[in-house]
C-alpha cells in the first residue's frame, strides 16, 4: 500500500467496521489502524493485530497519516474543533457532505477526498468512488477491491445516489420470497432458492466482457418466462418511477 503505515478510522459503524476488515482481509499487519472509541472499535480491536482503541478522535488523529471519516452525516458538526495539521489526509465517506463542507467545520488545509465505501470492501470485493483522485487514498482502495477516482464533484454525487438502490433490491428478493411461501413452499426453502437464483446473477456479474444488456439478453429468451416479468411488471413506466426517484434523491444531495 506504497507508503501507507497509519490509517485512522473515525466512527466505526457498518462502512468503517468493512474498511478495518478489509485492511486484515489477508492478515497483513500493517498499516496500523486507530479507532475512535465507539461502535464496533473494541471489538476489532481485540481481533486483529495492530488495530487500536483511541480513548478520543483528536488521538485517531495524532497517531495517523490518513484519517477516515465515517460518523453520520447529521453528526458532523461534532468534529469541530479537532485540529488536523496539513500533512494528514483526510478521507471523508459522509454522504451528502461535500469536502467544502467538511473542510469548514475541520478548518483543515490538509487534503481532502471523498469516497463511497460499500459493505463488500470488506472482502475486498466493491470498486469504491473517490474525488478527488489521490494516490495514496486510491492505492488503499485497490486494496479493497479498486478504486475509481472521478474528476467531479457532481459526477460523484451521481455515483453516491446509485448506492442508494442497495436496500430496494433486497426488498425485491424478500418478496419473491413471501410469494412463493404463499403458495406453500417452507419459508426455508423459498429463502434459499432465492439466494441461489441471485447468487448466480451475482457470479454472471463478473464478466466484464459482456455489458449489462447483454448478461440481461442472456437470460432471458424470446416470448419467455423473463421476458415475461419485465415486459409485465418492470415495464417504461416502473423505469421511469425509478429514475424520478434517483433524481430527487441526487437534488438532496447536492443542497448545503
Amino acid at each position: 500500500m506504497g507508503t501507507l503505515q497509519r490509517v485512522g478510522v473515525i466512527g466505526v459503524g457498518e462502512i468503517g467496521k468493512a474498511v478495518v476488515e478489509g485492511l486484515r482481509h489477508d492478515g497483513d499487519p500493517t498499516p496500523e489502524i486507530h479507532l475512535s472509541p465507539r461502535g464496533a472499535s473494541a471489538d476489532l480491536a481485540e481481533r486483529y493485530e495492530a488495530v487500536h482503541l483511541c480513548t478520543d478522535n483528536q488521538q485517531v488523529v495524532d497517531r495517523s497519516d490518513l484519517v477516515l471519516i465515517a460518523v453520520r452525516g447529521p453528526d458532523r458538526h461534532s468534529l469541530a474543533g479537532l485540529h488536523i495539521p496539513g500533512d494528514k489526509i483526510v478521507v471523508n465517506v459522509m454522504a451528502g457532505v461535500s469536502n467544502d463542507d467538511l473542510r469548514s467545520i475541520l478548518d483543515t488545509v490538509a487534503p481532502l477526498v471523498r469516497a463511497i465505501p460499500l459493505p463488500a470492501v470488506r472482502e475486498r470485493m466493491s470498486v469504491t468512488v473517490v474525488h478527488p483522485s489521490d494516490p495514496v487514498v486510491n492505492a488503499m482502495f485497490d486494496v479493497l477491491g479498486g478504486a475509481l477516482p472521478v474528476a467531479d464533484e457532481a459526477i460523484f454525487d451521481v455515483f453516491s445516489a446509485l448506492t442508494g438502490t442497495l436496500t430496494s433490491h433486497y426488498a425485491f428478493l424478500v418478496t419473491l420470497a413471501e410469494w412463493a411461501s404463499s403458495h406453500g413452499i417452507a419459508s426455508d426453502d423459498a429463502d434459499r432458492y432465492v439466494r441461489g437464483l441471485f447468487e448466480n446473477v451475482g457470479r454472471s456479474l463478473g464478466d466484464q466482457t459482456r455489458t449489462l444488456p447483454e448478461l440481461a439478453a442472456d437470460h432471458e429468451t424470446p416470448h419467455g418466462s423473463n421476458e415475461r416479468v419485465r415486459t409485465t411488471w418492470y415495464g417504461q413506466e416502473n423505469s421511469d418511477a425509478l429514475k424520478r426517484t434517483l433524481e430527487a434523491l441526487l437534488a438532496d444531495l447536492r443542497r448545503p
